[in-house]
């Protein structure tokens, strides 16, 4: 999966409960990466979705990060 700002390798599962065009993903912290000192964590690392928001996509009424409607691309991993 893939936005402006980065991408993510994650399994993907295709649903007719969600609307077309729409991604669900749930957010993990990442802590798979290399020098991440908290063990039980790493075992359930998750992917850190906060490397597909772009910098300077936020909410203009609050002024805060948009962490949701992120435009994303999912294509199938290079294998």
């Amino acid at each position: 999966m893939s936005s402006e700002a980065g991408s993510v390798e994650i399994p993907v599962e295709v649903s007719d409960e969600m609307m077309p065009g729409v991604v669900s993903m749930p957010h993990g912290w990442g802590h798979d990466k290399v020098g991440t000192r908290m063990s039980v964590a790493r075992e359930h690392a998750g992917v850190n979705n906060n490397l597909l928001a772009p910098p300077d996509l936020f909410d203009p009424l609050s002024n805060n990060a948009a962490v949701n409607g992120i435009p994303v691309e999912v294509v199938p991993a290079r294998s």
